[in-house]
């Protein structure tokens, strides 16, 4: 084991490609998770409007065909034809292609979080706000979003836990991100356990600590509702 080890991360400081992809595993899944909340709050406050008032046909009914593209195609899929037929003939960074990848689909399931918060609040809240002489929009600022936002915050924690381990794709496009580290590791060492297993311990870190901030959220949450 040991000197599995040592071939393995020591030598010719084989450790660095995992370190260069865990920056980029965190800069992809940073970026493309602001992305995806102001993309999936845009896209669910149309929808939640239209449910609610059944303005904004026309937006929600392209709202729709978003959601129905991306929820229904695989999120590798959505990634290569964005590296390779959307941006084919545009120099751009592979960097930048991922995120845009990962926040487009992020998007789609934090709209719909972000919606079934908003109709989970008692409609109550809304009549309640409007008697008061507050107009829709101030309504939804002042009584809906609070509520709303607090009810959904544990689904969108759980969400960016999700998306930190869907980037595990962006190989796909020879960007350099953990799980792509540790395969470079082991193209060099024709060793394959110590670097998957190595790739596999720092996401598994990941995600608990993450995991553990959001169960932390969840307990603040309920002692606030007690």
């Amino acid at each position: 084991m040991a000197e599995q080890f040592y071939i393995n991360f020591i030598k010719d400081d084989r450790w660095m490609y995992l370190v260069q992809g865990l920056k980029t595993t965190i800069i992809v899944a940073l970026f493309a998770v602001l992305l995806g909340v102001a993309l999936g709050f845009t896209v669910g406050m149309i929808r939640s409007t239209h449910d609610k008032t059944g303005k904004l046909k026309v937006a929600n009914f392209i709202c729709n065909i978003y959601l129905t593209i991306i929820r229904g195609t695989p999120v590798l899929l959505q990634l290569l034809i964005i590296y390779f037929v959307v941006f084919a003939s545009v120099n751009v960074d592979k960097v930048i292609v991922a995120i845009i990848a990962f926040g487009i689909n992020s998007g789609a399931y934090v709209a719909e979080i972000i919606r079934s918060g908003i109709m989970a609040v008692d409609q109550g809240q809304m009549e309640a706000g409007r008697s008061l002489g507050f107009s829709y929009r101030q309504t939804m600022i002042h009584f809906i979003m609070p509520q709303a936002f607090k009810n959904v915050l544990p689904a969108l924690g759980n969400e960016f836990i999700v998306l930190l381990k869907e980037t595990s794709v962006a190989g796909y496009i020879a960007l350099q991100d953990l799980t792509k580290g540790a395969d470079i590791i082991r193209s060099q060492t024709y060793s394959p356990f110590m670097p998957l297993m190595g790739a596999a311990i720092i996401y598994l870190v990941m995600v608990m600590i993450l995991s553990y901030f959001v169960k932390r959220l969840e307990k603040r949450l309920r002692k606030n509702e007690r």
